[in-house]
């Protein structure tokens, strides 16, 4: 069927006002769409159904030159037709900078913004297709794994089961219940928050026992997991061959050994003993007799030497024991030397009631206290920093030390950045051998070319992105829960359960109807390869920020198409441009630079293009414009999946074409990240400092290309970005290449 495209132009939101129509329908047409028809306002019912006849009566694509793409979906969603927009308002109206040249100059630079955005919206209009989901061969698997059968792991069970789902729960210890079966009693969860509560294991066992659609393994752990959500293959330790849709990974936490703080404080001493020790020891009825116990906090947590960060539960678990030795026995002294009491939530009332039941709280600074034996008691000797004085505390039965919680997962070396040789957070280079020798043992052992174990950041907790959608890790389709993805208490720990099953359960769906998860969820295009032209060169294989392209004995590239994010990152990768989707490829983008005027260059006046990335950095760019603020009218702004999606081409084509300079705008990058799809700003400055290169040998200042990171709260960065870049263009002058 022939293509017929039609672009709508809208007046409303001050875009008639603003910008010349009769100019704008010239470019499109010398664009190559010949119809363009125009409105008052488009996202009105009447200007919808405008639209929709034209798409009844045969219209195939369709170009809507009005407000950003990201308002109005509702309005501007028709199916089974490729719909491009283009942002007038936001890009060409709002921002364009009134006090840049003088009314004259602004009124010029703002109707050229507004027919170079409806150039490149044709340029790509014409190279889109409409996406057809992406149909696993045969059935999709529905059945969930979840592995670890402690509070999270269990309450993911129950609940999964619930929604309906069958559910197959692996343990590796001989019975259920994880660190839960150790404990005597658990924290306050219900009003007034201040009598401790029964574990309830008991009754979690019950639920989980009597539902059919819950089948147990104990004893057992997995094998090996191949394939992709929808199509997961998993053998357990016992020969058990499973087909799974997806997994929810609950395995739970390791305490952090006292033995590691041997230089710090007496370990080593007989009654010095760790919380969780202490839980086992009132788990067993062993508190009866007690006359002296201390609790030392922060014993290895909050310390640059150990465990960095704060656990989150040490202080609500000592306050708990604290009350367990005073209700066993009212007379004993009973002290908390702390550096900070955090008991968040509820547990504050914790605190209160073990000041009320006669527990002595010292505030300690940074210091260990120092722990001795006399007469067969222990001493401690300690800084309280609210009385300024040294105190001393004698006659103690116990010294509890609450260390922190670590995950109880394997630390995986970042395999996806190995071919850049770039350093881990300590500095070390990173090679394959480093990656093996940190794989020695796996939870899932994963059959994926970048190795078994999920990605992890630093504390080897799974790699996420811990702000928008902290279930999701590197692995599409395996959702960490629980404290192996942080530090928790156990009422949240369980909720979190609940919340990585449906996680899982979305992953299933989005298999099974062929489109992607987070964070373009329902984005039912997906990478094609042309295998003909590829040269094995493995650089999609290990820069795919989520695994999800394996290689067959030569090399050659194996995509499991569920297990992608469609971020783009192996096209960007790819230097033979083999890789490309239905509504989104190389030559789409290149087209659209190309595409653009370009000022003579006695006119003095430059041309950039900003390749924006869509998740923060154009979020925040719209919002900018919406609040009034102002940048050089110069520059053109082309949204892009992730600056990982972005092919070194591009700024050849731009650079080529006479554009004065290539900026990039990505998210934040490192451990504490904003990257939707996790490496995109990281691997768009690697692959940048390596076309400085080359525009050095070309005679082209390196200082053309940039890249700038721009979280979506960073508004007020991105005018000056743009100026900051705009003046040292300035500075090294116009492109030599203009004009040829």
């Amino acid at each position: 069927m022939d293509n017929k495209a039609i672009c709508y132009l809208c007046k409303g939101c001050d875009i008639g006002e603003a910008l010349n129509f009769e100019g704008l329908t010239e470019a499109v047409n010398e664009a190559g769409i010949s119809e363009v028809k125009e409105h008052a306002a488009l996202c009105s019912p009447e200007g919808v159904a405008m639209i929709q006849a034209d798409i009844d009566a045969g219209a195939t694509h369709v170009l809507i030159g009005a407000c950003s793409g990201r308002v109005k979906s509702k309005e501007f969603s028709f199916s089974g037709v490729v719909v491009e927009r283009t942002p007038l308002r936001e890009f060409a109206v709002w921002a364009s900078d009134a006090t840049y040249e003088g009314e004259e100059e602004e009124g010029v630079c703002r109707q050229e913004l507004g027919e170079d955005y409806l150039r490149m919206g044709t340029a790509k209009l014409g190279k889109c297709s409409v996406p057809t989901p992406y149909k696993v061969e045969g059935d999709v698997y529905k059945t969930l794994m979840v592995v670890g059968g402690g509070p999270a792991g269990m309450s993911a069970a129950i609940e999964a089961a619930k929604a309906g789902s069958q559910v197959v729960l692996v343990e590796k210890e001989a019975q259920l219940g994880g660190f839960l079966a150790k404990m005597a009693k658990r924290g306050p969860e219900t009003p007034p928050y201040t009598d401790l509560e029964d574990v309830g294991l008991d009754v979690m066992i019950s639920a989980i026992e009597a539902d059919a659609s819950i089948k147990v393994f104990t004893g057992a752990t997995v094998a090996k997991t191949a394939g992709m959500p929808g199509k997961f293959d998993v053998e357990l330790s016992n020969g058990e061959k499973l087909q799974i849709g997806g997994i929810v990974q609950a395995t739970g936490w390791i305490p952090y050994e006292k033995e590691n703080l041997k230089d710090d404080l007496a370990v080593d001493l007989n009654g010095v003993i760790s919380n969780v020790e202490m839980e086992e020891k009132a788990k067993s009825g062993g508190l009866g007799g007690l006359n002296g116990v201390a609790f030392i906090q922060c014993a290895g947590s909050r310390d640059q030497n150990h465990l960095p960060y704060c656990s989150a539960v040490c202080c609500l678990v000592s306050c708990k024991q604290a009350i367990m030795v005073k209700d066993a026995n009212p007379e004993a002294a009973v002290y908390v030397i702390y550096k900070d009491i955090r008991t968040t939530g509820q547990s504050e009332e914790v605190y209160r009631e073990a000041q009320r039941k006669g527990v002595i709280f010292i505030r300690r600074d940074e210091t260990y206290p120092t722990i001795s034996e006399e007469g067969g008691k222990l001493a401690i000797t300690t800084k309280d920093v609210l009385l300024d004085d040294d105190v001393e505390i004698g006659e103690l039965d116990l010294v509890v030390l609450a260390t922190g919680m670590k995950t109880n997962n394997p630390k995986m070396v970042d395999s996806p950045l190995i071919p850049f040789d770039m350093p881990d957070e300590e500095g070390k280079r990173l090679t394959k051998e480093a990656l093996a020798q940190n794989e020695q043992w796996s939870v899932l052992n994963l059959q994926y070319r970048q190795g078994p174990n999920l990605p992890t950041l630093k504390y080897a907790m799974p790699d996420s992105h811990f702000i928008c959608f902290p279930y999701e890790s590197r692995r599409t389709g395996v959702y960490p829960t629980g404290t192996v993805r942080k530090p928790m208490r156990l009422k949240q720990a369980m909720d979190d359960g609940v919340g990585a099953v449906l996680k899982a359960i979305q992953a299933i769906r989005a298999a099974e109807v062929g489109c992607a998860v987070h964070p373009r969820s329902g984005d039912e295009s997906f990478p094609e390869f042309a295998m003909q032209r590829c040269t094995q060169c493995k650089r999609c294989t290990e820069e795919c920020p989520f695994g999800a392209i394996n290689e067959d004995e030569k090399a050659n590239p194996l995509p499991n198409i569920t297990r992608c994010r469609r971020c783009g990152t192996c096209m960007g990768a790819c230097p033979e441009r083999i890789i490309s989707f239905k509504n989104y490829s190389v030559d789409m983008i290149g087209s659209m630079i190309k595409s653009l005027s370009v000022p003579e260059e006695d006119t003095e006046r430059p041309r950039v293009v900003c390749l924006i990335c869509e998740n923060d950095a154009l979020p925040a760019l719209e919002m900018a414009a919406r609040r009034g603020m102002k940048w050089n009218p110069y520059i053109r702004f082309i949204p892009v999946r992730c600056l990982g999606s972005v092919n070194l081409v591009w700024i050849a084509d731009a650079l080529s074409k006479g554009m004065d300079g290539v900026i990039l705008f990505g998210c934040k990058r490192g451990d504490d990240y904003q990257c939707h799809f996790v490496r995109g700003s990281e691997l768009a400055n690697v692959r940048m400092s390596k076309i400085s290169e080359t525009l050095s040998r070309l005679a082209l200042e390196p200082e053309r290309v940039r890249v700038d990171e721009v979280a979506i709260n960073e508004l007020e960065k991105i005018p000056t970005f743009i100026n900051e870049f705009m003046e040292t263009i300035e500075e090294v002058g116009m492109n030599p290449f203009k004009g040829f």
